[in-house]
């Protein structure tokens, strides 16, 4: 059993390393800053979800077809902890992988990976175009168009809500305040 704890800058250089899409890049700061946000409301270990959170997508830009294995594979040969792992690779469950999401960090990565895309686009159609007066109820709005950001799978995000027994507006209030906290950092300040 490896003892290796990785390091956010560690984290960082991984999924830049397989990641120079801007978008997934974006993608991965947004998901760390809710995993972050989360982790803080729940008395958890932010720095172990903000990480987890970062590299959940490490191996889509350039293993799409493989996603969730590749990560799993490139996770492991850089000694990263099982628990790390299991992780990251359960936000794939029922899609890519059959690792079910079991911790409170699992199911929050399940529920919240499709709902920052819904969030990002919300958002853009804003005049403001910024997370930072965005709420739910605007999101929700957004979410009975099924035209609208029709990439992303409202199914998971009501399975993911319903995982944690909260409200899809509570899970959608807390992710977008997750994503204020890195707004910047995402092109959405």
């Amino acid at each position: 059993m490896s003892s290796y704890i990785p390091t956010r800058e560690e984290a960082f250089q991984l999924l830049t390393r397989y990641n120079q899409n801007d978008a997934l890049v974006k993608h991965a700061l947004a998901v760390e800053g809710v995993m972050r946000y989360f982790a803080r409301q729940r008395g958890e270990d932010e720095e172990k979800w903000g990480i987890i959170g970062l590299v959940h997508d490490l191996d889509y830009e350039k293993y799409p077809d493989e996603h969730c294995r590749k990560t799993e594979e490139i996770l492991e040969e850089n000694g990263w902890p099982r628990e790390y792992i299991r992780a990251v690779i359960s936000h794939g469950w029922g899609i890519c992988t059959d690792v079910e999401p079991q911790t409170e960090l699992e199911k929050i990565l399940y529920a919240i990976d499709e709902l920052t895309g819904l969030v990002v686009a919300s958002a853009l159609v804003r005049p403001s175009k910024s997370v930072m007066d965005l709420k739910a109820k605007s999101v929700k709005k957004k979410w009975k168009e099924k035209r609208f950001a029709a990439g992303v799978d409202r199914s998971i995000i009501e399975k993911g809500a319903k995982m944690l027994g909260m409200e899809v507006t509570d899970l959608i209030t807390n992710t977008i305040m997750g994503m204020r906290e890195v707004a910047e950092e995402i092109g959405l300040k």
